[in-house]
């Protein structure tokens, strides 16, 4: 809810600058760079900075997809951010993967003969595919 409030907000602040600049002051020039301006910053900031600070503390919206081939198992917050756990069933290796703020920094852990579904190392699982 707080990523659809932000959005609005930001259109309608650059809305009101262009506008504001335009109709007020017959500057629809500098309204449109102005605009622009703010637009181009608020998308930026957005995701650079804001979207994991969203999801984590006041409940947005961030949609992170399974790279192909794994199987999802699980996702923690380290600080600001996100590490995912997904297990690759071909290899047998689980994968833990950072999701940071701007994704610029992201960290990634391999654990090799990592087997989830095996119960104290005595039964191999084999995967079915679903119904």
């Amino acid at each position: 809810m707080i990523t659809y409030l932000y959005w609005f907000l930001l259109m309608a602040v650059v809305i009101g600058v262009f506008m504001g600049l335009g109709v007020r002051f017959n500057a629809w020039r500098p309204g449109f760079v102005a605009g622009g301006i703010i637009a181009v910053v608020g998308v930026l900031g957005y995701y650079f900075y804001l979207e994991q600070i969203f999801v984590k503390s006041y409940g947005g919206v961030m949609p992170i997809d399974a790279p192909a081939g794994r199987l999802h198992l699980g996702v923690t917050w380290k600080g600001d951010h996100l590490w995912v756990e997904s297990w690759d069933p071909q290899k047998n290796i689980c994968y833990f993967s950072e999701y940071s703020r701007s994704n610029l920094l992201q960290g990634s852990v391999e654990i090799h003969d990592c087997n989830p579904l095996r119960a104290n190392g005595t039964v191999q699982a084999t995967l079915q595919p679903a119904p």
